[in-house]
């Protein structure tokens, strides 16, 4: 039985792999600050699982246990997250585009958001012990 290969299983953990990749793009921002000619870069991943939920449209998934079935409905994947370069603006007169305020701000609000994501998964698997093993 796969307890933990739930689509609210997998988008808490993509979205923790998310939060991880996004430390590391907004810690490389924050090194190269002084950096001549350095275009800060920043993880795409809330908008690209929004668009493969669908918004609001609730539609009827096929589950399927052999590879030769018919898909029904749209995947229940969870997209990757993305690094995109923003090339376009600049900050100093170095061509260097990173924002420190912007950035610590940043590194400070996806610190919060993967805490969440670890609460989440933990109240997730202390439920599964609570139904599994019937007590608290």
């Amino acid at each position: 039985m796969n307890l933990l290969n739930g689509p609210e299983f997998s988008r808490l953990q993509g979205a923790m792999n998310a939060a991880e990749m996004r430390q590391r793009i907004i810690s490389n921002n924050i090194a190269n600050v002084d950096t001549p000619k350095f275009k800060r870069s920043e993880v795409v991943f809330e908008q690209l699982l929004e668009q493969s939920m669908g918004g609001n449209n609730f539609q009827i998934n096929g589950k399927r246990t052999n590879a030769r079935h018919i898909p029904i409905g749209a995947s229940s994947a969870v997209p990757g997250a993305r690094i995109i370069t923003d090339e376009s603006s600049v900050m100093n007169n170095d061509i260097n585009n990173v924002d420190i305020d912007r950035e610590m701000s940043l590194l400070a609000k996806n610190q919060l958001n993967y805490n969440y994501y670890v609460q989440q998964i933990n109240h997730e698997v202390k439920m599964m012990r609570l139904g599994i093993e019937g007590r608290a």
